[in-house]
């Protein structure tokens, strides 16, 4: 039988506010456990949340750029449950009118663009958070986290395969980074989803039943718990078992699900209107303001790359996948007033490629945009050739010393003189006669033997133009 995958995403992202959602407490990440949760956070008696109305703008600019239905009128709600890290016993969040309605969000895969429903977005606190290391069996409990204000962003179950989710969630992940509305930051826990998967008969139209893969911070462990979770699912009903609705945990060493609590319904949580809440009005008046502070959206900025520095679909996918590695590409090209396409390949290739190898972000390159393009300068103008300044980039990597100091320092201006070419050609002629028989009864490889040697011959830093014409004037055939 031949199976359908079916995914809907719960992607949680933390709002980037330096206070919390209903208190002035912080939310600055690494603080020593428990010294971040205020009398609001834990629900002592006597103490009032008070909306922080910068969250409310985040979720509309989020809202906006999703193309969804923005309510007039919102409401929070108390969910109820018990759990250690959850002091006040219920959470603060929004069941019936949430912030953000009915939206959407494009995705590709494979070369097709495919469009993933977003059935709402609305905003949360964030429970604690229970430690379970170096307690001798007990469990620890920090409260820092209480309160940290949360997007919690549902989609509708449009995805048919791990890497669609998987797109999903970059396209997410790359959208409130750019709104500046959430760091993004998987390791700290500012990004996370919960996964709801099911199978189905491809013939079937009913879903199956469908278990929640809980807390998962990394595209990787996704699109491995999603892989591994179907296969479960699959062998599960061929061996003729039936599915349990249940929320389950991905053990990344193990590469294996399994279950952590049966899976509650929203009438579980008892969800009741919070009375220490008023009903939040949005004005037309809030959304235009908010309106007008979107930037230029990913997908409009890709358009843009695509249409004004002529880049392949793919360069300015990777250039516009965040917003501070598309300023350095287009103030790279302003700075060195070099053509787009050869910016966009060392931004892409070198640049990137050291970046990754250092574990570092675009805002934390050693080389500015500035001293890259002095360096490109350098190439544009013959000083070096485009082998040697890979050489210089790597000693720019490491040292803060300009391009132009350390061509001049290593030596490595590149040869023009058509002169000395052309002794080091004769030398090379002179000492590989059967070549150049090859080379004259029809061989045209070879030509590229005699390249290579004189490159070798002068360090690298002959210039290739002239190189190959003095090449084709001396072995004319």
């Amino acid at each position: 039988m031949q199976w359908e995958t079916v995914i809907g995403l719960e992607i949680h992202a933390q709002l980037a506010t330096k206070s919390k959602i209903f208190s002035g407490a912080s939310t600055a990440y690494g603080a020593e456990p428990n010294t971040q949760a205020c009398a609001v956070d834990l629900g002592l008696p006597g103490v009032l949340p008070v909306l922080n109305q910068q969250v409310l703008r985040m979720a509309v600019k989020f809202g906006l750029a999703i193309d969804a239905e923005i309510a007039a009128y919102s409401v929070f709600a108390r969910k109820n449950y018990f759990y250690p890290d959850l002091p006040k016993g219920y959470q603060i969040s929004q069941m019936d009118d949430p912030i953000v309605g009915i939206g959407h969000m494009d995705i590709e895969v494979n070369g097709e663009t495919r469009r993933v429903g977003v059935t709402r977005a609305h905003l949360e606190e964030d429970a604690g958070k229970s430690l379970h290391e170096d307690f001798h069996g007990l469990t620890g409990i920090d409260l820092n986290r209480a309160g940290t204000p949360l997007l919690e962003i549902v989609s509708e179950p449009d995805m048919r395969s791990a890497k669609e989710a998987v797109a999903y969630m970059r396209k997410i992940h790359e959208l409130v980074q750019y709104l500046d509305i959430c760091d993004g930051n998987m390791q700290e826990g500012s990004f996370r989803c919960d996964a709801n998967v099911s199978v189905r008969p491809v013939v079937q139209e009913e879903y199956g039943t469908r278990t929640e893969l809980k807390n998962i911070n990394s595209f990787k462990f996704v699109e491995k718990a999603i892989n591994i979770e179907v296969e479960r699912q699959i062998d599960i009903i061929e061996a003729g078992g039936r599915i349990v609705q249940e929320t389950r945990l991905y053990d990344a060493d193990k590469n294996e699900t399994r279950s952590m609590r049966s899976k509650e319904e929203a009438n579980d949580y008892r969800y009741f209107p919070d009375p220490d809440l008023l009903p939040v009005y949005i004005s037309d008046e809030l959304r235009s303001e908010v309106k007008a502070e979107l930037p230029e959206l990913p997908q409009l900025k890709r358009a843009r790359f695509i249409a004004d520095y002529k880049l392949d679909a793919e360069t300015a996918g990777i250039l516009s996948s965040s917003k501070e590695l598309a300023n350095y590409f287009e103030s790279l090209v302003k700075e060195s007033a070099c053509d787009a396409k050869i910016c966009s390949n060392w931004v892409t290739g070198d640049l990137i490629a050291a970046l990754n190898r250092q574990g570092l972000q675009i805002d934390q390159s050693p080389v500015s945009y500035q001293r890259l393009a002095r360096l490109l300068q350098r190439i544009a103008d013959n000083t070096i050739s485009g082998k040697i300044a890979k050489q210089v980039f790597e000693a720019m990597w490491s040292s803060e010393d300009s391009a132009d100091s350390i061509i001049e320092a290593q030596g490595l201006k590149q040869i023009t003189d058509s002169g000395a070419i052309e002794a080091l050609i004769d030398q090379i002629i002179a000492d590989n006669p059967g070549q150049v028989e090859q080379y004259l009864s029809g061989k045209d490889k070879v030509f590229g033997f005699f390249v290579g040697q004189t490159m070798k011959a002068s360090q690298g830093k002959a210039n290739p133009g002239e190189v190959n014409k003095v090449l084709k004037s001396k072995l004319k055939r």
